[in-house]
């Protein structure tokens, strides 16, 4: 049978500040474990992405931010065995943009797709279990491409979906 196939689009927020990324601990879906992601998440029907960031970001790390500027679109497909029989075919569709701190404060969310919310040194992340859209963003926000494009980045080791 073939697969079904289902387009997410999300927005992400990457916040740097004194050499640390502010990040969130992703609780996992039911084949992953949880794992050290961007805060941000799915842009709601009728939602422009750019208001669904600001939102994402309070809801997962307690801050109320502001767009800098959007850094660029990524994109990554896999294959999930939910939906019935042949499984589905994700097509994620990610939009990422820098922001700054203007209000709130650090806190966990609580009932929702993340558990913490932390800043963690630049030069750890490439030890923590983390969503290969984490790779994207920092890839993104360091070398400000004019096409807002990165080439795809393998997915192993501590990287996953």
């Amino acid at each position: 049978m073939k697969p079904r196939t289902f387009t997410r689009v999300a927005a992400y927020g990457i916040c740097i500040r004194d050499d640390e990324v502010l990040l969130a601990r992703a609780l996992g879906g039911r084949h992953e474990s949880a794992h050290w992601t961007l805060p941000g998440g799915g842009v709601e029907h009728g939602e422009d992405p750019y208001d669904a960031v600001v939102r994402e970001v309070e809801e997962e790390t307690g801050f109320r931010v502001a767009v800098e500027r959007m850094v660029g679109v990524g994109t990554r497909l896999r294959h999930d065995s939910w939906g019935g029989r042949g499984g589905t075919d994700v097509h994620h569709v990610g939009i990422y943009y820098t922001v700054q701190i203007i209000g709130g404060s650090l806190r966990h969310e609580v009932g929702g797709s993340t558990d913490f919310a932390a800043w963690v040194p630049l030069a750890e992340v490439p030890n923590l279990r983390r969503a290969v859209l984490l790779e994207t963003g920092l890839r993104l926000a360091a070398e400000t491409p004019v096409d807002g494009h990165v080439p795809p980045i393998p997915v192993d080791g501590l990287l996953h979906y």
